[in-house]
């Protein structure tokens, strides 16, 4: 899939999840608000700033699908990485406000604790089987056009569902004769939240900071390279993350009475194979060293 298709899916993705989020926003606040729910005002909260957050993805995305520049020779897929750690800071502070919000209400006296109303849990439940379809809609997408930002929301997503199970569980304490439960979602909701932004956080600086792959898909990449014909072995193997790309370091070993032709075909031999059967890998830098074929067999 080329960038101006990947682009499309993602912007298409994006509008989807921003309508979404406006109408179960205003729906969870207006129910929260009539039905006295502190969980479901904040459940509330926690949707409106996915309509923000899901702004934050198209800009990203945007800037990171621009070309390769003199200023930007390797590209600007970084920025991409950029967005998800700036939407993993924003859901982070908005844990922490719902958070401390929540613990100003369960320190009250519990004699001013109201008992929400039916229409919260509703809202809640229709709530958590929204969000739970948005979360696996933008994942697949995400998935399929290898996008960190969009992937960021789709976690995004989840929290919310999470948190509208806490804000269920809840109110629906809270109307079976415990009123403190209500707070206390809240604060469950704030915890299930901040656990989402620290994963998000910690998976964008990690394509930030050149982290190599995952050990399964580097020991996939190592027999790929070994099947190629007149590859001898693999002297060394570097990977680094470049944002949702991929980029390969190889030196390999190859028979010393090779022509300097066919010693560059091996080589474009294995970048080609690496870039068709990983499609998250932009660029491979190939190395070859001769070797006596006598000294490279075992004793």
């Amino acid at each position: 899939m080329n960038t101006l298709e990947n682009k499309k899916t993602a912007y298409k993705v994006s509008g989807v999840s921003i309508g979404v989020n406006t109408a179960l926003s205003l729906g969870k606040l207006g129910a929260g608000i009539l039905s006295n729910s502190a969980a479901m005002v904040t459940d509330a909260i926690h949707s409106a700033s996915d309509v923000l957050s899901t702004f934050v993805v198209i800009i990203g995305i945007k800037l990171s699908s621009k070309k390769a520049d003199e200023d930007h020779s390797y590209g600007h897929e970084r920025l991409e990485s950029i967005a998800a750690i700036i939407l993993g800071m924003f859901l982070f502070v908005t844990g922490l406000l719902i958070g401390y919000k929540a613990l100003g209400s369960l320190f009250r006296d519990q004699t001013d604790l109201v008992i929400p109303g039916t229409l919260a849990l509703v809202a809640a439940l229709i709530s958590i089987v929204v969000k739970e379809g948005m979360y696996w809609y933008t994942r697949a997408a995400a998935k399929k056009i290898g996008s960190d930002a969009l992937m960021a929301d789709a976690w995004h997503h989840r929290s919310d569902a999470l948190s509208s199970v806490g804000a269920f569980l809840g109110i629906g304490a809270a109307r079976l004769g415990f009123p403190i439960f209500d707070p206390i979602a809240s604060i469950i909701i704030c915890l299930f939240i901040s656990k989402a932004a620290y994963d998000i956080f910690k998976d964008a600086t990690d394509k930030l900071v050149d982290h190599a792959c995952d050990e399964t898909t580097q020991e996939k990449m190592k027999r790929e390279v070994l099947s190629v014909p007149g590859v001898i072995r693999i002297d060394s193997f570097k990977t680094r993350l470049f944002g949702p790309k991929v980029y390969v370091d190889i030196e390999i070993s190859a028979d010393q009475n090779l022509s300097f032709r066919q010693a560059h075909a091996i080589c474009e031999t294995v970048e080609d194979k690496l870039k068709s059967d990983f499609p998250l890998v932009k660029a491979v830098m190939v190395h070859v060293s001769p070797i006596s074929l006598v000294l490279a067999e075992p004793a």
